[in-house]
């Protein structure tokens, strides 16, 4: 018999009448000859009404008496749904966290899921019950046994973890869209559903903001194999896939990601090239990346820093045997970039060849502000100097001396207690006998995301030395801030006798406030210069696992917001990722026309329910 979870959002038990269709489409799935165990979230805007009811109570609740308060609302909805199953002769039973042995951290309010006690489910299942679950929720393993909730997307989490603990054939997500798409309809109307997507496009895809799966789920899908399905609970669309890697034989013990980083990634065949101080226009990256790619040139890191004055500096890895090439057209770009007259803007190109790329990996980093300053610390403890910098929401990637990559590697595995393990730039196996994805070219841009509820800042002539990267990021870190984007300029200049460089960075627009406030109190200390904050800021971003070794994606990327005269404020680049920040005010602009670029668009249009 196919063991099938699945999980009901709020929208999707929003009402009576919803829940009565949930009802029915279960019984469905069990009169095909499947066991089933469901997942719901709280009803509706239950939570939002929780959260108002504390706060008219204490402006400062505690974060314990919140999760005893949040955990209700799924209790609700499970009994609901199981009254509703038996009305239509379906034997269920509702079943909190605690009580389907969903065993947590002692964290309050973010709990991470250490194991699942599936004796009493396999009971139920066994019985011909339908065991409908209350997500985003479990108990302690303390001896106190505290009710303790996942945070954001806790019952995305729930259903995925329960999948890997039964070992279920596949998990489906209902949602109120018809699947993932390949941008937010409500900015694109006309965005396309894809049919699958695999679990590393997802994960930083959920990363961004994607709201339709949240990253924590995606990471369970991908280490355990569990294949998922995203699918509208208001059509019988089949949805969109999510396909994983297969398993790699991991520990149901210690089931959820409980440390941030899963692997150290390395590359030797890495040379840089960088552009200084070239004008800061629209255009720039478009025409520069545009002649790399018609030269069939491969580019890894990308990296563009904040402006200075009225020119840029952007900075780009190639691989070794391409550097003479890279270099070539970076010189006879220069006077076309600069009007015809480089030396107006002592415009220059730069060529570093003994360099190696170190990087940290893994999804357990999002929201933990220190993971990036534990990179930063630990290297400079190692007495390795950091000469790039390039983030996603899901790595963290430095350019270093090649000659220290091996005392590099060595304490990142150390630190983080990880493996190593090179870069491959060729698509794993995946898992899934369905797939096409594995049979086909993957196409280079799978969606595009837009954030626009960040903030920049700029840390002016900060020295260029080890560990500068760390007492900062640490600094930020101590404060509960998360930092997003890193960039560090390549330009160096003097100051008090001392070469310097600039660090940008981008955190949530609620937090730049307080991390200036951080800086500048330091700033005598750190010996660095002004702070810049810019909260006008939005980050545009395009994913797709097909972009690796297809020269042009970037290139692509910028000619669309150049031709729309959109200005590109900073560029960081993934192996899956390149993403942009540009004007607030250019953001939702700059999210359509790429889109558009990428020839993205559906032949219809998505309706989201209010």
């Amino acid at each position: 018999m196919t063991l099938v979870v699945q999980k009901y959002g709020g929208t999707s038990v929003g009402t009576v009448e919803r829940i009565q269709a949930v009802a029915q489409r279960v019984k469905r799935t069990v009169e095909a000859g499947n066991a089933v165990v469901v997942v719901v979230s709280a009803m509706g805007k239950t939570t939002d009404g929780l959260v108002k009811l504390a706060s008219e109570i204490s402006a400062n609740p505690s974060r314990r008496e919140m999760d005893m308060l949040l955990s209700t609302g799924e209790q609700v909805s499970i009994a609901l749904l199981s009254m509703a199953l038996q009305e239509l002769g379906q034997p269920a039973i509702s079943l909190t966290g605690a009580q389907v042995g969903i065993v947590t951290e002692a964290e309050y309010s973010r709990a991470r899921i250490l194991r699942i006690e599936t004796d009493r489910l396999n009971r139920h299942l066994a019985q011909g019950e339908v065991v409908v679950v209350a997500g985003f929720q479990g108990i302690s393993s303390t001896d106190e046994l505290e009710i303790t909730t996942l945070g954001r997307g806790g019952s995305d989490t729930s259903a995925v973890a329960l999948a890997a603990a039964l070992h279920a054939d596949y998990c489906e997500i209902y949602t109120d869209v018809p699947g993932i798409l390949t941008t937010d309809p409500r900015l694109v109307p006309d965005a396309q559903l894809m049919t699958e997507i695999t679990s590393d496009e997802m994960l930083e895809l959920a990363s961004l903001g994607a709201k339709v799966l949240h990253p924590r789920a995606v990471e369970i899908a991908r280490n355990f194999g569990v294949p998922l399905v995203v699918r509208s609970s208001w059509t019988e669309d089949p949805g969109t896939w999510v396909i994983s890697h297969a398993p790699s034989g991991r520990s149901l013990e210690g089931l959820e990601l409980t440390r941030a980083v899963d692997a150290v990634e390395f590359d030797t065949d890495q040379a840089k090239v960088s552009l200084l101080r070239v004008p800061d226009r629209p255009g720039v990256a478009a025409r520069l990346f545009g002649e790399i790619a018609t030269q069939d040139l491969n580019v890894d890191l990308i990296i563009q820093s904040i402006h200075e004055g009225n020119s840029n500096d952007i900075a780009f890895t190639v691989a070794k045997d391409s550097l003479n090439r890279a270099e070539a057209v970076a010189n006879a770009i220069i006077p076309a970039l600069c009007g015809g007259v480089p030396a107006a803007t002592d415009a220059e190109v730069m060529v570093e060849q003994q360099i190696a790329k170190v990087s940290i990996a893994g999804a357990g980093m999002i929201g933990r502000p220190g993971v990036a300053a534990q990179m930063f610390s630990t290297l400079a403890a190692a007495g390795v100097n950091i000469r790039m910098i390039s983030t996603s929401e899901v790595k963290v990637s430095c350019v270093i001396a090649e000659e220290d990559c091996d005392r590099a590697i060595a304490a990142l595995c150390l630190a983080f207690d990880v493996n190593t393990s090179p870069v491959d730039q060729e698509a794993a196996p995946i898992q899934n006998s369905k797939s096409a994805i594995q049979n086909s070219p993957l196409p280079p841009v799978r969606g595009v995301a837009l954030d626009q509820k960040q903030a920049r800042l700029a840390i002016r002539h900060v020295p260029d030395r080890p560990g500068m990267a760390a007492r900062i990021f640490q600094l930020l870190a101590d404060h509960n801030v998360s930092v997003d984007m890193i960039i560090q300029s390549q330009r160096c200049r003097l100051a008090n006798g001392e070469t310097t460089r600039d660090i940008a960075f981008t955190v949530a627009q609620m937090d730049a406030e307080s991390a200036r406030q951080v800086i500048v109190a330091a700033s005598s200390d750190l010996g660095c210069g002004e702070v810049v904050v810019d909260p006008a800021i939005a980050k545009v971003s395009i994913v797709g696992a097909g972009m690796v070794n297809q020269p042009g994606v970037a290139a692509r990327m910028f000619a669309a917001l150049a031709q729309h005269q959109i200005n590109i404020q900073m560029i960081a680049t993934s192996e899956i990722k390149v993403s942009c920040v540009v004007s607030e005010a250019d953001g939702v602009k700059a999210l359509q026309v790429i889109h558009d670029a990428f020839e993205l668009s559906g032949n219809q249009k998505i309706q989201v329910p209010a």
